[in-house]
């Protein structure tokens, strides 16, 4: 990619993100109680969702100044993961104040081999990809503006600002077999960087129990990443209340894309790759 068509793209990354941060997009649930009252603004409220997202993963990946394409669906995905996955958002608040966090860690590994005999002699190779990711999100939110429509209703729209930690690490292991030598090629690269982050969110509640949070955020300005954005739209709905804790389903759609690069020739590293697909989730108020 070159300058000029980096900068339209950012451009237009950029542009887009912001224009959804007025209109929606985020995260997973917040509550609403059995008996539709308001928690007292001096009282904390917390909550917590393990969630499940299974994205599409589209774009580059460079390792070692070895750039490849990755195009892959939620059900290559799920039938690579090397590793159980953890995922999980939680939100405490206070009045109009909150803070937040977010979790995701996965591990992918592919395995293949392939065996071919010249005469008395067995070639052999087998291919290893192993790609290993964590994302941890920290920030607060504050609620700017705040109002009640007919039928139980209400809209609230808050700003938010953290910080978005990355890591990879990339390792593509090449053996080759003759007979009972063998020769081993590898490429591997890990990397970690922190990109901070600035969005808006809308939490609107449709009918008592039944929440709309849009969300979406831009992040990296060169900093960690050159440059990254977020958007999620989550529905919750009311499953069960015992003993004071609410119980409720989260389903939504989230995308995230980033676009990373340091170094150079053959020690250049580079993550320009979409993430996006379904989420479903489990919250637990308090």
């Amino acid at each position: 990619m070159d300058v000029a068509q980096a900068k339209i793209r950012l451009a237009r990354l950029a542009l887009g993100s912001l224009v959804a941060i007025g209109t929606m997009l985020l995260a997973a649930a917040t509550m609403a109680s059995a008996e539709d009252t308001v928690a007292p603004a001096n009282q904390w409220t917390l909550s917590f969702t393990p969630y499940g997202w299974v994205p599409f993963l589209n774009g580059d990946q460079t390792v070692k100044g070895r750039t490849v394409s990755i195009d892959v669906n939620p059900i290559e995905v799920l039938e690579h993961l090397q590793r159980a996955p953890w995922m999980s958002y939680a939100e405490a608040r206070r009045g109009p104040l909150a803070f937040y966090n977010d979790v995701f860690y996965a591990n992918l590994g592919i395995d293949a081999s392939a065996a071919r005999t010249f005469g008395s002699a067995t070639l052999s190779a087998s291919l290893g990809v192993d790609f290993e990711q964590a994302i941890v999100e920290v920030g607060g939110a504050y609620e700017i503006a705040k109002w009640r429509s007919g039928g139980g209703s209400s809209t609230a729209i808050d700003i938010l600002g953290g910080a978005r930690y990355w890591h990879q690490d990339m390792a593509i292991n090449l053996a080759i077999g003759v007979g009972g030598g063998g020769l081993i090629i590898a490429r591997a690269g890990s990397v970690d960087w922190v990109d901070p982050v600035i969005g808006g969110r809308i939490r609107h509640q449709l009918a008592p129990g039944q929440d709309l949070v849009l969300r979406a955020d831009i992040g990296g300005f060169d900093v960690g990443s050159q440059f990254s954005w977020n958007a999620l739209a989550a529905y919750s709905w009311d499953i069960a209340v015992r003993d004071g804790v609410t119980y409720s389903g989260v389903l939504g759609y989230r995308a995230l894309d980033v676009d990373y690069e340091q170094g150079s020739g053959l020690n250049k590293y580079e993550y320009d790759v979409l993430m996006h697909g379904p989420i479903v989730g489990l919250t637990v108020g308090y």
